[in-house]
């Protein structure tokens, strides 16, 4: 057997615009992945399980190929398009699965994965009705918040008193304080101009909340949900754009409303990811809709000190159509050029079994399982549990969020939207550039 990383990612660079990635026959199953965090510790461990059984012959035993993540995408559709059999299984993710569509096979999946994952999972790894992978990673958002500082809030009278005045100033009605697992949308700006010291003095934190608001794909997935939550989509069934919608002008304005107040830091125009967490770790902020990849962090008192102990996480707000969190998977597929195709849909059904699941979130990755399954390393894996139940009550994949030119529509969106959030543009005119660009890419 060959060796899993007998070839180094600057060779596979090297070889990858050739489509030769690590040149080697194919004689056994090949995965391209992309390497370094859990992803790669946890496909490891799955390949390692699966060669180890007994039924697996020698020439279907998996091998893994790694190029670096810089460029991957589009080096990875270079060498699809150019039919290259190199490599029988790649990467997949969400938001680019329709690029490499034409260039894949649907696959088949275990009889037990419709009951492992759930529709709203499977549905990451589909386009166009077909399952074209096993989703094996799923990202989606959760709420962090300061159980502290709202258990206080919650016990003073002249705290809810001056809650209500500030909600009453700022979105026109009274709000009471409530447990943040019953926040709408309203509640939890209520919450952040309630704790930011530009609009309230006593506040024991200098901002509510924190926005990322960079221009970035990324970010507006982050955001998209208060959008959702209100009814909101990209398209409708006929596939007419949407954009221009009271959901999407709801969510927007509830961003620009708290960022003109200073619920979020001035410079939140720049933040993603890494300066979100900064803020919320150095305890200067109440509570903020981040990533689940957080959680591991940001609920530590060894790696977050200021907060780790007294944050909690709970699902988004909700809307009155819905409670909505985005969701989008990384997993595995199958090339149509694959020369090993029979050993590639054997593993991939494999994969897609409780055993091999199980085995994969022990290793460190981040499937999103049901209920019944996560028991089972819900000790070890206190943050699954939750990623699992989200993902299956409040997951949604926008229609056209798959498509082949998804991530250039989230690109669109970040660049208009922030326009409008920083002042540069209003918003009529920010959804009618986004509602003309998507008419294009969505041609």
């Amino acid at each position: 057997m060959k060796p899993a990383t007998r070839f180094t990612a600057a060779l596979a660079g090297s070889v990858f615009a050739a489509g030769l990635w690590a040149g080697a026959a194919n004689a056994e199953v090949t995965v391209l992945g992309w390497p370094g965090g859990p992803e790669e510790t946890a496909l490891r461990a799955a390949a390692d399980a699966y060669n180890a059984k007994d039924d697996v012959s020698e020439e279907n035993k998996v091998e893994l190929l790694f190029f670096n993540r810089d460029g991957f995408w589009d080096k990875l559709q270079a060498d699809l398009a150019a039919g290259s059999d190199a490599f029988d299984l790649n990467l997949l993710a969400t938001y680019s699965i329709g690029r490499y569509a034409p260039f894949m096979e649907p696959v088949e999946l275990s009889d037990g994965a419709q009951a492992l994952y759930g529709d709203a999972v499977l549905s990451t790894m589909q386009f166009d009705g077909k399952q074209y992978g096993v989703p094996t990673d799923l990202s989606l958002h959760f709420m962090y918040y300061r159980k502290d500082l709202i258990d206080a809030l919650m016990s003073d009278d002249d705290a809810k008193a001056r809650y209500a005045e500030i909600s009453k100033e700022h979105l026109g009605t009274a709000l009471e304080p409530k447990n943040p697992d019953d926040w709408t949308w309203d509640d939890y700006a209520a919450t952040a101009l309630y704790f930011t010291k530009a609009v309230n003095p006593d506040s024991p934190t200098r901002y509510g909340t924190v926005l990322q608001m960079k221009n970035l794909l990324f970010n507006i997935m982050v955001w998209q949900s208060t959008a959702r939550s209100y009814g909101g989509d990209w398209m409708d069934a006929d596939g007419k754009i949407t954009v221009d919608s009271e959901a999407f002008r709801k969510g927007l304005e509830l961003y620009k409303t708290l960022y003109d107040a200073g619920a979020t830091p001035r410079d939140s125009l720049s933040y993603e990811f890494a300066e979100a967490n900064a803020a919320y770790a150095a305890g200067q902020v109440a509570a903020m809709v981040q990533w689940n990849a957080a959680a591991a962090d940001l609920t530590d008192a060894e790696k977050s000190p200021a907060v780790g102990e007294v944050t909690a996480t709970i699902a988004p707000p909700t809307g009155p159509e819905a409670r909505a969190t985005h969701i989008h998977g990384l997993g595995l597929g199958l090339n149509k050029s694959a020369e090993n195709k029979e050993g590639a849909k054997a593993f991939l059904k494999w994969l897609s079994t409780e055993e091999a699941a199980l085995i994969y979130a022990r290793a460190g990755g981040a499937p999103a399982l049901s209920a019944e399954a996560v028991s089972e390393v819900a000790e070890e894996r206190p943050d699954l549990v939750q990623l699992g139940e989200y993902a299956g009550a409040y997951g949604y994949v926008m229609n056209g969020g798959a498509s082949a030119n998804a991530l250039a529509i989230y690109e669109l969106q970040a660049k208009e939207f922030t326009g409008y959030w920083s002042g540069q543009q209003d918003l009529d005119t920010a959804l009618a550039n986004v509602e003309k660009g998507m008419a294009d890419l969505l041609k």
